[in-house]
């Protein structure tokens, strides 16, 4: 597990419980043993985590479905023994993480299914659209899904967007000025024009924003015929959704974007009971 990661645990779990979970003091404390179950069907993700959260209070844990695993309702995805303080002051946290980053393997997962039965060459990518403190667990549940992370951070790679070209002076200056520093580029585009300059400069990604299925095909028709398709690989980004992925992977990208995937996120229904 990455030190940042854990130092997150950490975190999540000083917020919930801060000096102490009061209402738990009350119990006395003995040993007692509880179920994370699903409510309905998806993919698990987050039980490492949630593994390391009751681990860390000297909790067994026992895993009964693993990350990536399906997980049908009322079916046990971890046991967890320790004693009663334990357990239930740690409980909401592993649970609001595990339900999260499930909702978003499951939701990557569909897509992923649509996507590959389109084209099985094109990627489902996440965006940097994620919860302040949580771009680890809400990637990695993407990972999980069968989708790709794309770039963590501003310092991974250079993507060139809309707004660095509207407050550019050269929008070739600025692929250029990239160029001198960092080998991995990637810009953004919304016109032929743009896409067959960058190709020409030699970017490593293209990203098709906004565009629709018919015009992405005109635009790699373009790239094909002046010998630039193979120089690059191209992304499609914005709008996408359940309703026209098929049609964007059947387009010709290489791969595609969707911010929902974590920035809508509808958690799987997770409860702890305790037997």
């Amino acid at each position: 597990m990455q030190p940042s990661a854990k130092k997150q645990l950490e975190r999540f779990l000083a917020e919930d419980i801060k000096s102490g979970d009061i209402t738990s003091k009350l119990l006395t404390r003995k040993k007692i043993t509880a179920n994370i179950i699903s409510r309905e069907n998806g993919i698990v993700a987050g039980v490492s985590y949630a593994k390391e959260i009751f681990t860390s209070k000297n909790c067994k844990v026992t895993v009964h479905r693993r990350d990536g695993q399906t997980v049908a309702p009322n079916q046990k995805i971890l046991t967890v023994t320790g004693d009663t303080y334990s357990v239930l002051s740690r409980e909401r946290t592993a649970l609001n993480l595990m339900s999260r980053m499930s909702g978003i393997a499951t939701q990557t997962s569909e897509y992923v299914k649509k996507i590959r039965a389109a084209n099985p060459k094109v990627g489902l990518y996440s965006t940097r659209k994620t919860a302040p403190g949580l771009r680890i667990f809400d990637k990695d549940a993407v990972e999980i899904g069968g989708g790709h992370k794309h770039r963590m951070s501003l310092d991974q790679m250079i993507m060139i967007k809309d707004n660095h070209i509207a407050a550019s002076d050269s929008f070739l200056g600025l692929i250029r000025r990239a160029k001198q520093k960092h080998k991995k580029i990637e810009v953004e585009v919304e016109n032929l024009n743009d896409a067959i300059i960058a190709a020409n400069e030699g970017v490593e990604i293209i990203m098709l924003d906004n565009m629709s299925p018919p015009i992405i095909k005109k635009v790699i028709f373009d790239l094909k015929r002046l010998n630039l398709r193979n120089k690059v690989r191209i992304e499609a980004s914005g709008g996408i959704n359940h309703s026209n992925v098929v049609q964007y992977a059947r387009s010709g990208v290489d791969m595609i974007s969707i911010g929902r995937l974590t920035s809508s996120v509808v958690g799987l229904d997770l409860s702890l009971e305790v037997s």
